[in-house]
């Protein structure tokens, strides 16, 4: 799961199926906060209501027009996505389609996505997580906005 410690770097990243584990047991037991720090990786996870406090704390001040028409933008986005599976964000932080602004997006609508096939990354904390796909199959939406914050839990991409 974590290498052992090594004098040499590592490249370490944490399984998206591990982080649901983790999810599904902060569930069972009630847990509200979770930290794990090992050679390579330092993931916190936090439920509540306050994440919602923390993540606005991080973004700049809009005005207050700006959240509703947000979010009925998000509405509008979400009726009008295809039917199929959904991706969700599995957690708190900024979403970005592409590893940097200069180069393609990693997955498009149409595309055929394979399992484990790196799909966004969700920037948590100035950590950049590549999220893998779950599953098979092709990209019919791309829910989440590239720049934008999303919650765990939040649709990222629709597939068929």
């Amino acid at each position: 799961m974590f290498p052992l410690a090594s004098s040499q770097p590592t490249n370490t990243t944490v399984d998206l199926k591990e982080i649901r584990k983790i999810v599904e047991l902060m569930d069972q037991h009630e847990l509200s906060y979770f930290h794990l720090k090992e050679e390579g990786v330092d993931l916190k996870m936090k439920k509540g209501a306050d994440i919602v406090q923390v993540a606005q704390a991080a973004m700049p001040a809009a005005p207050a027009a700006a959240p509703a028409a947000a979010a009925a933008a998000a509405g509008e986005t979400a009726a009008a996505a295809p039917a199929g599976n959904a991706i969700t964000a599995p957690m708190v932080g900024t979403f970005y389609a592409a590893s940097s602004p200069d180069v393609a997006a990693f997955v498009a609508v149409g595309d055929t996505i394979s399992e484990g096939q790196t799909i966004c990354i969700i920037e948590a904390m100035k950590v950049m997580n590549e999220i893998k796909a779950e599953t098979s199959g092709t990209v019919t939406a791309i829910v989440a906005k590239d720049g934008e914050p999303v919650q765990f839990g939040d649709d990222l991409f629709q597939i068929s």
